[in-house]
């Protein structure tokens, strides 16, 4: 039996931040994102023998019950049962799944695989957490709202491996679309926004997503930012409030299809990002703004915790192919991309 998910990761427009749980405590967070078809993928086989890569050197042990290869990370691990899997920084998210989905189905294989930039800022470890909650639900004949899928790999993160963060990535993942989410203490609100075909068209068309080269751990970040909170920081907490107006006014240019607003808006909530903490942006990052904002870019902003991974740009609408050139010249990849409406996806394969 093959079983087979993927998710989609996320370009988050507007609020992040204000999502973190220890934020949501104290007041509601407001943030706008849009799952694009990139994506994590899982294969799950049962009871048989797996081709893996051959830079994996494969001497299956018939004593051995699972097998485990991170295709990204060309990293296997084998082990008799879950209680085996013990967290020692390699592949944990995949490891927590299984030991937090209780799978006791014999023998299995379990391959994941991404087709975005690890550490890129595009939530691709919460596509990835609701990809193998996907699978491993499906191994175990159970299927959940989208909501669950949500829920089960945040708490995988968040409470199994202590990663700060919050759950705009995984909620954006499984429900898939452009969304406007709430957030207050542990309740989620997630309201679709519908564009009109031709704002949809214009979005993707003047959106410039160029990856900086640059990894960056953003639980490093967010433990600088959750620091200067609990200090009490005026500058981080009036610019947590900013990010959540932001969101709400980014809500109402797409809706209203004022899509330079919405430019400018981006670079109104980078500007409020920063204030957080300094290793939001770096030299790099601030030499590419400069580039995109001289070719063309009516605004931008940094995805994600910041401090590397990807740079987000909307663009005049006739000039994001100079936007484009120039970036690649920098030294970055451009990420071309479309939106995904479908979010989560589970299928058998022969």
């Amino acid at each position: 039996m093959i079983i087979r998910t993927r998710a989609p990761v996320r370009i988050d427009f507007a609020g992040g931040w204000s999502d973190v749980a220890l934020f949501t405590e104290e007041s509601k967070g407001q943030v706008i994102n849009g799952t694009i078809n990139r994506y994590a993928y899982t294969t799950l086989v049962c009871e048989s023998q797996t081709e893996f890569p051959e830079s994996v050197e494969l001497q299956r042990v018939l004593d051995k019950k699972i097998s485990i290869y991170s295709a990204d990370f060309d990293m296997f691990v084998e082990a008799e049962d879950v209680r085996q899997l013990e967290y020692d920084g390699n592949i944990d998210l995949v490891k927590a799944a299984v030991r937090q989905m209780s799978i006791q189905i014999g023998s299995f294989d379990l391959i994941t695989q991404s087709n975005a930039p690890p550490g890129s800022g595009l939530g691709t470890s919460a596509a990835m957490g609701v990809a193998l909650i996907g699978v491993l639900g499906a191994i175990k004949d159970v299927t959940y709202l989208p909501y669950q899928y949500a829920e089960l790999a945040s708490r995988i993160e968040r409470y199994e491996l202590g990663i700060l963060g919050g759950k705009q990535d995984h909620y954006g993942s499984a429900v898939g679309g452009i969304n406007f989410m709430e957030f207050q203490g542990e309740d989620v609100t997630t309201s679709p926004i519908k564009l009109p075909p031709q704002i949809q068209y214009e979005l993707e068309k003047n959106l410039v997503l160029c990856y900086t080269g640059q990894s960056r751990l953003s639980g490093d970040i967010h433990k600088n930012v959750t620091q200067a909170y609990k200090s009490g920081e005026p500058s981080v907490r009036a610019a947590l409030d900013n990010l959540k107006a932001i969101a709400e006014s980014t809500k109402t240019a797409l809706m209203r299809g004022r899509l330079t607003d919405f430019g400018e808006l981006l670079t109104e909530n980078w500007q409020n990002q920063q204030k957080l903490h300094p290793s939001v942006s770096n030299e790099q990052i601030d030499k590419l703004f400069k580039i995109a904002n001289e070719q063309g870019a009516i605004g931008g902003k940094a995805c994600g915790a910041g401090g590397g991974g990807c740079l987000l740009f909307y663009c005049q609408p006739t000039r994001e192919h100079n936007v484009r050139k120039k970036l690649e010249e920098a030294g970055t990849q451009i990420i071309d991309f479309n939106f995904d409406f479908e979010g989560l996806q589970i299928w058998r394969s022969d």
